[in-house]
């Protein structure tokens, strides 16, 4: 359980208050921070997939964005 809102079902959109299923893995990494073996990931649905994105590249952060296989676990 997470906070008092429940379980967050597996595949759900990274975006704040979203609950909608996800699409896409936004791939990224701060390079100020972490070497490029290290790569973090956000789940986006189709809505806020470029929000994400925009975010991360905004602040200089390499980012990919790689469609999320069906039926394969986070």
């Amino acid at each position: 359980m997470i906070g008092l809102g429940g379980e967050i079902p597996a595949h759900t959109c990274s975006r704040a208050g979203c609950r909608e299923t996800a699409v896409s893995r936004v791939e990224w990494r701060n390079p100020r921070i972490h070497g490029p073996e290290r790569t973090k990931v956000w789940l986006a649905c189709e809505e806020h997939v470029e929000y994400l994105r925009d975010f991360l590249a905004s602040r200089d952060f390499p980012v990919a964005v790689v469609p999320l296989p069906s039926g394969v676990e986070q």
